[in-house]
């Protein structure tokens, strides 16, 4: 059984979904309580209440149930974070790490599945695609990716140290079923939600001015979701760190085009400029080691995430 913290978040649900057709059984990890999702078959989803930042309730998940694989998928950082206790906030942060870890010693699990983000790449000026095993700037510009190489370096002291197999996933930049309609990274939810509605895009919280040319690499979630469902269950590995993505870049126009062959008269043109950067995830290590290939392009991801809005889903 794979307990999956985050398991009925955005990335989770999907990766659950995953682990499932895959013939795999979950236990979901979930701060407050709520009502068990269907298996495959009907069946409920084992969900147990509990917060990973308290060990103790999460120790005791293992005396109900026997756990051989950890995927970690919930952020233990506030949301957004506090500017009074960051001492506290920071703690919180890198305790529920630890207790995963703890747990999964004490339980004898296989393997640990760690979420990453693509944003560690973030200083790297290369272009092109971006290999697990280039050398990444020591600092971050956003509280998530500063966190997220703290948790890779711990992840892989403690792997050599404790004999835990800890796999970090450097996931790229998702979209789809889920998702939230609106964040500060990139603009294809908000086109998509937009053309859904029949209204203009609102791209007032993304961090930088938007353009068309703006290139990034835009994996579907239900990619993601079997990316890491594979990672888990492959009998072995090669490595600790893995890129999720779609390993290629997308730019908007190709977003838009995709959106204009359903919805025709989507009001969702951005302004050409911007620098014309196109960087994407090497995924060379997850197809060798999984045989992992994307199954949406962005024509079929784009068809996909509009019908799930339509039938009522948008949010």
């Amino acid at each position: 059984m794979i307990l999956v913290t985050g398991g009925l978040g955005f990335i989770g649900s999907h990766t659950v979904r995953a682990l499932l057709d895959l013939g795999e059984s979950c236990v979901l990890v979930q701060r407050r309580a709520v009502e068990a999702p269907a298996g495959p078959a009907g069946e409920p989803v084992v969900v147990e209440q509990a917060d990973i930042t308290d060990l103790k309730t999460l120790l005791d998940i293992g005396t109900r149930h026997k756990i051989t694989g950890i995927v970690h998928l919930a952020g233990s950082m506030p949301w957004p974070p506090s500017a009074a206790q960051p001492i506290d906030a920071a703690r919180t942060a890198i305790g529920g790490l630890f207790n995963v870890l703890q747990a999964a010693q004490d339980w004898g699990v296989t393997r640990v599945g760690v979420a990453s983000t693509i944003g560690v790449y973030g200083g790297v000026t290369d272009e092109g695609a971006l290999g697990e095993d280039m050398p990444l700037p020591m600092t971050a510009d956003h509280v998530i990716p500063a966190f997220k190489k703290i948790g890779e370096l711990l992840s892989d002291h403690l792997a050599g140290a404790t004999g835990l197999e800890i796999v970090n996933y450097r996931i790229g930049a998702i979209w789809g079923p889920l998702g939230r309609a609106a964040g500060p990274f990139f603009a294809a939810p908000q086109l998509v939600h937009a053309a859904a509605r029949g209204t203009e895009p609102d791209l007032s919280r993304l961090s930088s001015p938007v353009h068309a040319e703006d290139a990034i690499d835009l994996c579907y979630v239900k990619d993601c979701g079997r990316a890491i469902a594979l990672l888990q269950l492959v009998d072995q590995l090669s490595h600790r760190t893995y890129n999720v993505a779609a390993g290629r870049a997308t730019t908007n126009a190709e977003v838009i085009a995709a959106i204009k062959k359903v919805v025709p008269d989507a009001r969702i043109e951005l302004p050409t400029g911007g620098s014309g950067r196109q960087s994407y995830l090497d995924i060379t290590h997850i197809q060798q080691d999984t045989g992992y290939r994307p199954a949406y392009d962005t024509e079929r991801a784009v068809a996909d995430y509009l019908a799930w809005l339509r039938a009522g889903n948008d949010r």
